[in-house]
């Protein structure tokens, strides 16, 4: 049985952001969602561990960084992503700036997760690892990225803003950044893992950027620290996300976080300043979207069907784009899929079941089309998801991206 109060609990009350979290009375059906997260993200972990499906986590940044973007009317297509991550940029100073947004994010998202398991909780939750996100994203591009078009200002990397806030709901002054962000980190910093620290993750989420803490980059800001402290609870592993149900719910996200923003209606609504009623709501429909996201990487991952799908990738491969990729691959490329492995070439090649000369061209061939990856021309090989290989292996997982098939 879940528990459905905890001490720390009343410890989060009279502050200017209450409730940061329900009042035990409402908490019962989100502890309930939080522990099936939990349960399933678990599976999830034990079956990919950390570390496995390298190519996966690769293409899953850059969707992560797509769809953040996306929420922001930030994006750059897939196709451009691909096209920055081989230093290719546009010739257009707005689409060359939207490659670079992305792949900042793609680089902040990897340093989180190489460094999350040797973060602590309060390292997690602090307003030092806020300002330590902003600083690190927007730190990668050049000042003429991060000029705002209407103020001509320059944002910079990890300040707090000294104006107002926006909203249809107002923000704190900039006067009350740091005590707001000192009692975020203080309430949800010291919630007990567990389901209690899932329903906190989200709470947090909409907290942060009711906060606005930066002039501009709370909402990316606040979605990575989301994912980083999923990750941080090992729920994720890097496999999942939820930017892309996000992303895919973009009124209802939207609508949640507003609401949110609005103070308490009614006398049954809570007992702080803000709605409980709202927030409730808002957790619930975080918790739903990170479900749904595990459940549907789950499936993709199954292994019974991918076999077929790399089959499908080799066909299409040999019959349509002709650079040399043969249908003799698919015991290989399984092999590593199933194995979550690195093989040295010679074993690669043993799996080939080719002649050497046939199997160098094959490891060749498929290096160059992305469907296996290495460190260095000698070195061991293993499995490489390019997007152009999304609508086979992973179908719907990114379909924007899927377009690229050729």
């Amino acid at each position: 049985m879940i528990a459905t109060s905890d001490t720390r609990i009343k410890r989060l009350t009279h502050t200017g952001m209450d409730p940061l979290l329900p009042c035990a009375q409402r908490m019962d059906p989100l502890l309930e969602k939080a522990h099936a997260l939990i349960q399933q993200a678990g599976f999830l972990s034990v079956r990919y561990p950390a570390g496995s499906l390298p190519g996966l986590r690769d293409l899953l940044r850059a969707m992560n960084s797509y769809y953040s973007h996306q929420l922001e009317n930030q994006h750059a297509p897939p196709l451009e992503i691909e096209q920055a991550l081989q230093q290719n940029f546009s010739a257009s100073a707005d689409k060359s700036r939207r490659q670079r947004l992305a792949l900042a994010h793609m680089a902040t998202e990897s340093q989180m997760q190489a460094l999350w398991p040797q973060w602590s909780p309060q390292t997690i939750w602090s307003a030092q690892m806020v300002r330590d996100i902003h600083q690190d994203l927007f730190a990668r591009l050049p000042e003429a990225d991060r000029i705002d078009p209407k103020t001509r200002q320059i944002l910079q990397p990890g300040a707090w803003r000294s104006r107002a806030g926006q909203g249809r709901n107002p923000a704190p002054t900039a006067r009350q950044i740091g005590v707001h962000l000192a009692q975020w980190a203080q309430g949800y910093g010291h919630v007990r893992r567990g389901e209690l620290q899932v329903v906190a993750m989200a709470a947090a989420h909409h907290r942060l950027n009711w906060i606005q803490p930066f002039p501009d980059g709370n909402g990316r800001v606040a979605r990575l620290h989301t994912h980083l402290v999923l990750g941080h609870l090992g729920l994720t592993n890097g496999l999942w996300s939820p930017l892309r149900g996000f992303a895919r719910t973009r009124e209802a996200y939207g609508a949640h976080l507003a609401a949110a923003d609005a103070p308490r209606s009614k006398a049954r609504d809570g007992r702080g300043p803000l709605s409980e009623q709202a927030l409730v709501q808002w957790i619930d429909y975080a918790l739903g979207q990170c479900l749904e996201q595990v459940q549907f990487i789950t499936q993709l991952l199954d292994g019974e069907g991918m076999k077929d799908r790399i089959a499908a990738c080799l066909a299409y491969e040999q019959q349509v784009v002709k650079q040399g990729v043969r249908s003799e691959a698919l015991r290989a490329l399984h092999y590593l899929f199933a194995t979550q492995a690195e093989l040295d070439r010679a074993d690669f090649k043993a799996l080939l079941g080719l002649g050497d000369r046939l199997a160098t061209a094959q490891i060749t061939a498929l290096l160059q089309r992305g469907l296996l990856q290495t460190d260095s021309p000698y070195g061991r090989v293993r499995l490489g998801v390019p997007q152009h290989a999304l609508r086979f292996y992973f179908p719907k997982l990114w379909p924007e991206a899927e377009g690229g098939a050729g």
